[in-house]
């Protein structure tokens, strides 16, 4: 190949990453102010991107392995190897393994953990991880805990509410609210009903969120019918792999939703699915 040739090309690959790069800045430009939550397409477990209105990327859960990187340039620029949060909601693999993954390839300045402890070899791996991220605050989420995402958003720990280093590791899953202005999120992981069931007496009313990420994939144990009432959505996300073995969601889940006349989406038959705010209202996109 002769030189003018190789500098040709190199002028074409330079003005094409220049390009992408411009175009990424201008989208982002157009998202200031709206908060985007995304739940991922990475097969049975769970993955929830977020972009606050003033830009911070966190990520709560990374599913069961590698379909998370594959997933993620395709809701944050490609280029970018920084995250402001990570959370891990609990020691099962279906929402850890795509982080021990992610860890070692990204720059991660918080990360949340339970209390709750796993036995296994993957949560040792992810603590292994956590240990290595220089600089990362690492702390414990605990109930009453309110979160400054940045532009207005916050996250709201839910649960659990004491250390609970013993507890079953669903059970001692952290739930959290995700709120921006009067619209919000509410993000159960894999609690269980009697879970759910203790936070709707203890929050009541103030469970009411626009979007609710079903629990535990639809799962018969999680979605108590008292649960999904207070929250009162208009719409659920069923975070689930295809033909999955559990046989999620459950027909006793599916049907706890349409008893409540609540529209259900499905990242297995739609895919990645994104959700937009402006602090008044919630859209999909």
């Amino acid at each position: 190949m002769s030189r003018s040739r190789s500098i040709t090309i190199g002028s074409i690959v330079v003005l094409i990453l220049f390009s992408v790069i411009v175009w990424s800045a201008a989208l982002s430009k157009q998202d200031q102010g709206l908060l985007r939550v995304s739940f991922l397409n990475i097969g049975q477990g769970d993955a929830i991107f977020i972009v606050s209105p003033d830009g911070k990327q966190i990520l709560i859960d990374g599913g069961p392995g590698g379909a998370l990187l594959r997933v993620l340039p395709s809701v944050m620029p490609w280029y970018d190897r920084s995250l402001d949060m990570v959370v891990g909601t609990h020691a099962d693999l279906d929402h850890i393994g795509g982080l021990i993954e992610l860890l070692p390839r990204y720059r991660v300045r918080t990360v949340l953990l339970p209390s709750t402890q796993g036995d296994s070899d993957a949560w040792r791996t992810y603590l292994d991880e956590v240990r290595k991220e220089k600089g990362a605050n690492v702390y414990e989420a605990m109930r009453g805990e309110r979160i400054d995402i940045g532009g207005g958003a916050h996250l709201d720990v839910l649960f659990p509410d004491r250390e609970a280093p013993n507890l079953e590791t669903n059970t001692g899953c952290i739930v959290t609210r995700l709120v921006y202005g009067t619209t919000a999120f509410m993000l159960p992981c894999d609690a269980p009903d009697e879970i759910e069931t203790y936070l709707a007496l203890l929050d009541g009313s103030a469970l009411q969120s626009d979007v609710l990420k079903a629990g535990h994939h639809g799962s018969k144990t999680s979605s108590a019918p008292i649960f999904v009432g207070l929250v009162d959505p208009a719409y659920a996300v069923f975070s689930r792999g295809c033909e999955n073995k559990y046989g999620h969601p459950s027909r006793e889940t599916v049907a706890t939703f349409a008893r409540f006349n609540i529209p259900t989406i499905d990242t297995c038959t739609d895919g990645t699915i994104t959700f937009v705010s402006d602090g008044a209202r919630v859209t999909r996109k």
